[in-house]
């Protein structure tokens, strides 16, 4: 395309959609609230107030703040691509991507082209023996459908990448959607978007009702047939290994060992199932419906998944039931916000490497190592002390901790995309072509060594993990910004906002998932009996709490789901607060209050704004039922709340005695 057509086709965002720089603000909070009482709205109570959801968001905090900034770098960073004569591939294939997201006269124009050959393919199937082949096929687009592979360092031999097939095949968030009562009318919603999309591709009313409740009601037993979200959080129920020499004789109709064929998994002895049960629902449904059903299936499926990348009448009605409905999203983010995700998603190694080169700076790194390593010492002391835990078990967890690391801001080395081709007139095709990258990158590496240089998440990411097989966390630059981190603001606060993050992801590797990984990162049984029975008792403490929280009339926070990450933000909070203590006991003259507070109070404010958020009521019934969080406003309050010095350091704010919280205290 000439750069008369870009310009034309790709208009320029400009400078005034630059969102502006946060940071942590007293201003935010609301000081007529009690601390005891509610501590979110005495922290962000005036922020909250004073900044509704935008119409293209379904919830708004500290955390979207900070990506629409990273989308607007991203995007300039994108359009620089776009509009530049480059040699350099990466930048011509970033170029490429935005080029083709943005230019809508062609997409309209295209229709539903992009995805004849795909819906081809289906209808070219004969006979349900086929099926396994045609799942393998559009697995390798991206495109969802029975089951869900991936591959991941194997969890009992963590030197080599395992190939896993966990439970999928559902187009609503989770089981809990096609079977309590309290969805059904959203099942109504969804029955008739099903409808439309067929009608939508040329079915007639009639058959594209009756595909509708064929669609239904498959993902409907599909759903019977899965775990429920707090069910998938046991990492040795969910590994199972499957010797690939009695596969086809326990799954008699899937016929897995010509999908292994024909998505070219290297030679290796076995599989690993999450969940076997789910396979097993499968064969039996491949079985219960008909060819004709399953095809419907399909259609239906790539009609979902292409959606958001074809003409604007299928992506509105995509966007109507799954943001609108499903959410509470009012209106769809503008084009180009939208195109930077995908290009995030599809090739983010490429749009990241380029965002560290213009974005970060090494000082922020050498800052947050420093704060890593106070963590670090203060987990190390705990696990030294721990009164619950008996010397045995204490040894083996020390020398776990040992061998932890951390890693900050970008991989030390990008992915290779050679071999991927990015047109600027193919915006559906680019995205396929980015999936099958990388669904053959993740099949080619099974039963090889794992390269731990490689990173789950995307440089430019406001978010941060811990990766139990690899004993490790890992800080995207993306996160290490205000209100996050901020060079430029007093210890205290950081401490809070970032130290306490640090320390989240830390305690993960001792949460009620991460201490089932050894020093190695494989899941073993390494605890003592009774060590195990203390920290059962006391993970049910955590449990109680956050089951007791109604968020919205009859939805409450889910303790068991959320129970990992609950552990992490309690502990977060307590390792955090110990180390800003020592910092202060270090530093004396640090001992002062700024804006009015003194360190402690600023560290555990910090901590609440960096939560600081409101989600429409759709948005929050999602989160309770399939998050593996607790929802924003009670991870700003609860830590600290349960925090044994809390109530010390904010009594001056309060006319309440106490908070009437448990004090909890695992790590």
């Amino acid at each position: 395309m000439s750069e008369e057509g870009k310009a034309r086709r790709i208009p320029i965002v400009p400078e005034s959609e630059r969102p502006p720089n946060q940071k942590f603000s007293v201003s935010y909070m609301n000081m007529d609230a009690d601390p005891f009482q509610d501590f979110n709205e005495f922290c962000s109570g005036k922020w909250i107030s004073e900044n509704p959801i935008p119409d293209d968001k379904s919830r708004w905090g500290a955390t979207e703040e900070l990506v629409e900034r990273n989308i607007f770098i991203l995007c300039k960073i994108a359009e620089e691509c776009a509009f530049s004569d480059n040699n350099d591939r990466i930048k011509r294939m970033v170029g490429n991507f935005y080029t083709s997201a943005m230019d809508t006269e062609r997409i309209e124009m295209l229709r539903f082209k992009p995805i004849e050959k795909i819906m081809s393919r289906i209808d070219s199937i004969t006979e349900t023996d086929k099926i396994i082949e045609l799942i393998a096929d559009l697995h390798s687009l991206g495109v969802k459908g029975a089951f869900t592979p991936f591959s991941m360092a194997d969890e009992k031999n963590s030197s080599i990448y395992g190939f896993y097939i966990y439970q999928g095949g559902l187009s609503l968030p989770n089981r809990d959607y096609y079977l309590l009562d309290s969805f059904s009318s959203l099942r109504d919603l969804y029955l008739s978007h099903i409808g439309k999309m067929f009608s939508l591709y040329g079915y007639g009313e009639r058959e594209s009702e009756q595909n509708s409740k064929t669609v239904m009601e498959m993902e409907k037993r599909i759903a019977e047939i899965s775990r429920r979200p707090e069910d998938l959080r046991d990492p040795e129920r969910n590994y199972n290994r499957l010797p690939l020499r009695d596969i086809e004789d326990k799954f008699k109709n899937l016929n897995l060992q010509i999908y292994f064929k024909k998505i070219g998994l290297p030679e290796s002895d076995y599989v690993v199932s999450g969940q076997p049960e789910f396979l097993s629902g499968i064969d039996r449904l491949l079985q219960t419906f008909t060819l004709e059903q399953w095809k419907t299936y399909f259609k239906w499926q790539v009609l979902h998944f292409s959606a958001p990348y074809l003409h604007s009448d299928v992506e509105k009605e995509n966007f109507d039931f799954f943001r609108r409905k499903l959410l509470g999203q009012k209106e769809q983010e503008k084009r180009w916000k939208t195109a930077v995700k995908v290009i995030d998603n599809c090739i983010g190694e490429a749009l990241g490497k380029l965002y560290v080169e213009s974005e970060f700076g090494e000082d922020s790194k050498r800052m947050m190592a420093e704060m890593v390593d106070d963590l670090m010492e203060v987990f190390t002391d705990r696990l030294k002390n721990i009164e619950w835990m008996s010397s045995e078990t204490r040894q083996k967890a020390l020398e776990k901790f040992r061998k932890f690391r951390a890693k900050i801001g970008y991989p030390s080395k990008f992915l290779d995309y050679s071999g991927l081709v990015i047109e600027s007139d193919d915006y559906f095709g680019n995205v396929t072509r980015s999936n099958s990258f990388e669904f053959r990158r993740q099949v080619s590496r099974s039963n090889r060594p794992v390269d731990h240089e490689l990173w789950e998440m995307t440089p430019p990411t406001v978010n941060a993990y811990f990766n139990p097989t690899g004993n490790e966390i890992v800080f995207p630059a993306g996160i290490l910004q205000p209100p996050f981190f901020d060079p430029r603001m007093d210890a205290p606060v950081n401490y809070g906002a970032t130290g306490g993050t640090i320390a989240h992801e830390i305690t993960h590797g001792f949460d009620d998932q991460g201490r089932r990984y050894d020093e190695k990162g494989n899941i073993k049984d390494w605890w003592s009996e009774s060590d195990e029975k203390a920290f059962n008792s006391k993970a049910k403490d955590v449990i109680t709490l956050y089951d007791s929280f109604e968020v919205l009339p009859g939805f409450h926070v889910n303790g068991k789901l959320t129970l990992g990450e609950n552990i992490a933000d309690i502990g977060g909070v307590s390792i955090a607060f110990e180390a800003l203590k020592r910092r202060l006991k270090k530093n004396p003259e640090m001992q002062r209050r700024i804006d009015g507070f003194t360190p402690e109070q600023r560290f555990f404010i910090g901590w609440a704004q960096s939560w600081r958020s409101s989600v429409r009521d759709e948005s929050l019934k999602w989160l309770v039922t399939s998050d593996p969080h607790s929802p924003e406003k009670i991870r700003a309050q609860v830590p600290a709340m349960v925090h044994e010095e809390f109530e010390v350091h904010f009594s001056e704010f309060s006319k309440l005695k106490s908070t009437n919280f448990k004090k909890i205290r695992i790590w």
